[in-house]
């Protein structure tokens, strides 16, 4: 699969980025990367980016072989919003949609280390995803389904060396480094790439993990805003019955 050509598409968080990447994992080769500013919503400059991405690399559209996007946890407003991008261009082209999860291509970015690894990204409301990591063979391992928690539940997770890395150490970094056992990864915080998401995807198209354009769904993790209203607005009826 070391001719796959993918289109990926990172929108988890505030800094998102568009990127063309040919191969799988580390064997894989970034063509073009675009990082959308921070203080511009998604929705504005998504597709103008994967223009530019693509006119940059000079790739045809209809040399692409996959669209791969972030999945999530993060934003539930931008992964909205990359999740829709991605299904209109996987059905415009028709070409295979590859959602990756968020924290699994931020764990990808990570080199150099052999501590079992712990990726973080702010849920906001004083609350964390975390994903734990270790390293294998083939790369990072994920060993159990990704968390929301706060950094008091999370330092209580950490029972053995563990690196942390990610944007969510931000919002738990005064816990985290008074943890014996936490090491804290760079002050300058590792964000999600498009570039990851893309060579994480072209290894699950070699493992025959394609879904539907229309079938692919958000990772959220916890409920949205939204569904805990609801939820509050129906326990509020039902003890008024």
């Amino acid at each position: 699969m070391a001719d796959v050509l993918i289109l990926a598409i990172e929108t988890a968080t505030g800094c998102g980025s568009v990127a063309l990447t040919r191969g799988a994992g580390p064997t894989g080769k970034v063509l073009a990367e675009y990082t959308l500013q921070p203080e511009v919503t998604h929705a504005r400059r998504l597709l103008g980016s994967v223009a530019a991405v693509m006119a940059a690399a000079g790739v045809d559209w209809n040399e692409l072989s996959a669209v791969a996007v972030s999945q999530g946890p993060g934003s539930f407003t931008g992964l909205r919003i990359g999740m829709a991008a991605a299904q209109g261009l996987a059905m415009a082209l028709g070409t295979p949609l590859l959602p990756v999860p968020t924290l699994d291509g931020l764990a990808a970015q990570v080199v150099g280390h052999d501590l079992p690894l712990c990726c973080l990204l702010d849920a906001r409301k004083q609350q964390i995803y975390a994903g734990f990591y270790r390293y294998r063979q083939t790369g990072w391992h994920r060993e159990a389904p990704f968390l929301v928690l706060s950094p008091k539940e999370l330092a209580r997770r950490i029972q053995q060396p563990t690196l942390l890395v990610g944007p969510g150490l931000q919002a738990c970094r005064e816990e985290m480094a008074a943890h014996p056992l936490a090491r804290l990864g760079d002050a300058a915080p590792l964000h999600p790439r498009a570039a990851s998401i893309g060579l994480g995807a072209g290894r699950m198209l070699a493992d025959g993990a394609v879904v539907g354009a229309g079938g692919a769904i958000p990772l959220y993790v916890r409920a949205s805003e939204a569904e805990l209203n609801l939820h509050t607005m129906q326990e509020a009826n039902r003890k008024a019955v």
